[in-house]
């Protein structure tokens, strides 16, 4: 059983980054998203861990976190943080695209 360190870096990054926002603006919208897709995503890497063919919650919340930032760093042109998380967040979904294709699925 292999950690998921990745998986769980990038969870704690967006919570980090909801109660960043929180503490620097006192945005709540921020801190509760930050929380949500943080704990989903370590759930994800929690599940990942267990059972490397287990990608989809993972897979669901960067995918969800990509089009979300991305739209509002398109939209802002602001790096910081919609950029930064649409970024990760793409080269997540990159690595567990990667994960289903090398390993044959069990149905």
């Amino acid at each position: 059983m292999a950690v998921d360190w990745l998986g769980f870096g990038y969870a704690a990054l967006v919570a980090s980054g909801g109660l960043i926002g929180y503490a620097k603006a006192g945005s709540v919208p921020s801190l509760a998203a930050g929380l949500f897709f943080g704990s989903l995503a370590g759930l994800g890497a929690y599940q990942l861990s267990h059972n490397p063919n287990n990608v989809w919650i993972s897979l669901i919340t960067s995918g969800t976190l990509t089009a979300i930032m991305g739209t509002r760093f398109y939209n802002s042109g602001k790096f910081m943080p919609a950029g930064l998380i649409a970024g990760v967040s793409l080269l997540m979904v990159g690595r567990l695209a990667l994960k289903m294709v090398e390993k044959p699925h069990d149905k």
